[in-house]
């Protein structure tokens, strides 16, 4: 017998057509996405700096726009909310420049003196339980001689301590840039309102269905809580911190329980001003203030750090310790200071992802 090949019908070919249509138009698509994702990379950090705030502060923005005195000035309440950020950001950097400026001439003075004559070695290197002839060799050898001719100092040489400040200074204006682009992207995103969201969920819930759409809500509450947890806690812990420093008698306390409350803010970074201020407590000989502020600062941070604050992040997304505490360190280290937030959040999808799996 003789078989014929079975021509393809008019609708089949249409049908081939439109889906190959469909393939090309999502390919070019992901093209362009691509390309402008490509054009616009350097003020990407800007923009998820600004969708990170914006998400932070949405309950609240919402509150604000639905008051009938508000809700019809959106581009003044925009502008409001922005500048109060932006003043939020800058006041304490202000504060702590001011504060530097003060200081200039004694620190300049200081630095001159010890150019000349070095630092003397303080007595109490000489009662430490353990290590003490080793490092009192190195104070001697290092820090107790002029500095100019000091072998630690020499290794500054001009060129790397200019190469130094120049790579200081790129990266003080980068980030300068990249607030005030944020700033705009915040604005813009404050002046959208409450149509961004929804028009936000519905793409998500049109490509990914309802589950995506809840993913994406989910999402959205880590970012939110993430943000509570770190500002609150470095809140918390530098308030705490600057009436101990303030009861131990160091000089500038509200200026250092503000530094601790910024270095707070990051994990584990508070007791770099602790321990710095206790040090220089020790430097002084005040031996039993310097234990009482290294050891209240310790307890603050590890009831902070390994309670309050997994409580604040967890909670409302149900990430258990570990995950918010991987989150959280991983994603600093993979993104920069973006992946304390953009962490917890990938977790709160790993916990989703592995829930529905076992549902199913």
């Amino acid at each position: 017998m003789i078989q014929h090949e079975s021509i393809p019908s008019e609708d089949e070919e249409d049908a081939r057509r439109k889906r190959l249509q469909r393939a090309s138009t999502a390919v070019l698509y992901a093209v362009l996405v691509a390309v402008a994702l490509w054009t616009v990379r350097t003020f990407i950090p800007a923009v998820v700096w600004a969708a990170v705030i914006a998400i932070a502060l949405w309950p609240a923005f919402g509150w604000l726009e639905r008051r009938p005195w508000l809700g019809k000035h959106h581009t003044v309440l925009a502008f409001v909310l922005t500048a109060a950020i932006g003043l939020l950001f800058v006041l304490p950097f202000v504060a702590v420049a001011t504060e530097a400026g003060r200081e200039a001439g004694d620190v300049l003075h200081w630095f001159q003196e010890v150019l000349r004559t070095g630092i003397p070695m303080p007595d109490w290197v000489n009662q430490l339980p353990a290590g003490a002839r080793q490092i009192a060799k190195w104070w001697t050898d290092n820090l107790a001689m002029p500095l100019r001719s000091s072998p630690a100092v020499q290794k500054l040489h001009g060129a790397n301590l200019v190469a130094m400040t120049r790579h200081f200074g790129g990266r003080v204006a980068h980030a300068l840039i990249i607030f005030g682009f944020m700033l705009v992207a915040l604005f813009f995103i404050f002046q959208a309102g409450s149509r961004l969201g929804e028009q936000l969920f519905a793409a998500s819930r049109r490509a990914f269905g309802g589950e995506g759409a809840m993913v994406a809500r989910r999402m959205a509450d880590s970012v939110r809580s993430t943000v509570v947890g770190l500002v609150v806690v470095g809140l918390g812990e530098g308030a705490l911190l600057g009436v101990a420093y303030a009861i131990a008698g160091v000089p500038h306390a509200t200026l250092l329980g503000m530094l601790t409350a910024i270095a707070a803010m990051l994990p584990f970074c508070a007791p770099i001003v602790f321990l710095g201020s206790a040090l220089w407590l020790l430097a002084q000989g005040s031996m039993v203030a310097a234990i009482c502020v290294a050891a209240f600062g310790l307890v603050v941070v590890f009831v902070a750090e390994h309670f309050v604050r997994p409580v604040l992040i967890g909670g409302s997304a149900r990430l258990p310790f570990l995950l918010v505490l991987f989150g959280i360190l991983g994603g600093a280290e993979t993104f920069g200071l973006l992946g304390l937030f953009i962490g917890p959040a990938l977790m709160t999808i790993l916990v989703v992802l592995w829930t529905d799996w076992v549902r199913r």
